[in-house]
């Protein structure tokens, strides 16, 4: 948009100066003519008067605004014209005016002078009864006497000079107070359509990048429609495309943690019932427990590659009854008293996919740091839950590392004490999907603070 409104900004500026340059020619040009026609006027109303009397017809001629004198001496004393446009002007003259008896033209520009100026009407500027025609006689007259000039000397083969100074029509700059709101009107209408046009064509653009921030929450979500240009619509094709991909890779996904579900589980129930025949003996402690961890582990890997499969409407939830709920079933977790506005605070999302997230976030702060302390706010568009544990906490540089699927933190979380690397990365997937996020930091009081946002309902 930006390089739109300048290159149309930079187009009408360029417009502009090619006309007032054009202006600026085109004025010269004229004012060649004129000088030339009254040349020509002057030099055939003196030629066809007796000698005796031309010096009393020039004066006759003259006046204030346009003095005109026949004498000995040149005004102009240069021979040599200031420039070609000057010295060609000067051959024309001689050349057709050499049947009045002209034998030479001397050209040059002149300045105005303050002082020099005349008054040609009468009339004051302001006078409330000059109509409109006469005020711009005036005004003209007056900017008339102070506008510059062409000086013109022509000699008559007597060897006299008829001086004269014909005033050039004064040019009214192209950018005044009346031109410059019209100016800046063109271009804010021009800037407004150009920015109007703009957001019209590039609104599929902006709906192709809110899909895409939906797919990427839940790619179950509806194809795109393919309408608008050909560039969008190939756009939208390649992204259901991708869709479609993503789509084939989660059904997979579940397939494989169906048929992980039922291969694991038929030969542990046949380990168990073997377990059973060894009695007192000294092995079937030591393997109880690998099995159990097996039975675990295995449990989890499907959980994790499931959790999203799970195909649950979308429905408005109390969020605070929802924490509270979770938070009855851990005698280790305070939970601070509600007020008004935490008793408010309703989200949209999935009711069991959000339960588990916050019992992970619950049973991960209970499992490493002993107890947990939880609250609830708002914050913004938001809603704000925060769980406090008083554990050792987790190094800096390791805060973002354990929303990776099993990894841990060996210092602080081993396996003694938690489950495998799962929780976290299953509750912030989660929270995501709803649009939220969560995020984990070293409480200054001690221990790791958890603090996931969820938007609020409108």
């Amino acid at each position: 948009m930006l390089i739109l409104i300048a290159g149309l900004l930079t187009t009408q500026v360029a417009t502009l100066s090619i006309v007032s340059r054009d202006r600026t020619e085109n004025s010269e040009v004229l004012e060649f003519f004129r000088l030339n026609e009254r040349a020509h006027t002057l030099a055939k109303l003196l030629y066809a008067a007796p000698e005796g009397q031309r010096k009393q017809l020039a004066a006759t001629l003259s006046n204030a605004a346009n003095q005109l004198t026949l004498s000995d001496q040149p005004t102009v004393t240069s021979a040599i014209a200031s420039d070609d446009s000057l010295a060609e002007l000067e051959d024309v003259l001689v050349a057709q005016l050499q049947e009045f008896g002209v034998t030479d033209a001397r050209i040059r520009r002149v300045s105005a002078k303050p002082q020099d100026n005349v008054a040609v009407t009468s009339e004051p500027p302001g006078d409330p009864d000059a109509g409109l025609v006469e005020r711009q006689l005036t005004d003209l007259a007056a900017d008339f006497s102070q506008s510059d000039g062409l000086a013109a000397s022509i000699r008559f083969d007597d060897g006299r000079w008829l001086n004269f100074v014909a005033a050039t029509t004064p040019a009214n700059p192209l950018f005044t107070t009346e031109t410059l709101p019209l100016f800046g009107s063109v271009a804010a209408i021009v800037i407004a359509m150009s920015i109007w046009a703009t957001r019209r064509l590039t609104a599929p653009y902006r709906a192709l990048e809110q899909a895409v921030k939906c797919i990427g929450e839940d790619v179950k979500s509806p194809p795109l429609p393919e309408f608008g240009s050909s560039e969008y619509k190939s756009a939208v094709r390649a992204v259901n495309a991708m869709q479609s991909q993503l789509r084939e890779y989660v059904a997979d996904r579940e397939q494989l943690a169906a048929a992980l579900a039922h291969d694991l589980r038929t030969p542990l129930t046949r380990i168990r019932l073997r377990l059973e025949l060894l009695r007192k003996s000294p092995l079937r402690q030591s393997l109880t427990h690998d099995l159990n961890d097996i039975d675990v582990i295995a449990r989890s890997v499907i959980d994790f590659a499931t959790y999203e499969i799970v195909d649950e409407e979308q429905e408005k939830i109390d969020f605070w009854s929802l924490v509270d709920s979770v938070a009855d079933n851990y005698p280790q977790v305070s939970f601070d008293k509600p007020s008004h506005e935490s008793r408010g605070l309703i989200c949209i999302g999935r009711p069991i996919a959000l339960r588990r997230c916050v019992t992970n976030l619950v049973d991960n702060a209970v499992s490493y740091g002993g107890k947990a302390h939880i609250s609830l706010a708002q914050n913004g568009s938001n809603i704000l839950l925060t769980i406090r544990d008083e554990g050792p906490g987790i190094p800096q540089a390791k805060l973002d590392e354990v929303f990776q699927p099993f990894r841990r933190v060996e210092n602080s979380r081993n396996r003694q004490t938690g489950g495998f690397g799962l929780g976290l990365t299953i509750a912030r997937n989660i929270a995501r999907r709803c649009g939220g996020d969560i995020k984990l930091e070293n409480d200054p009081r001690g221990g790791l603070r958890a603090e996931l946002t969820i938007p609020r309902a409108a």
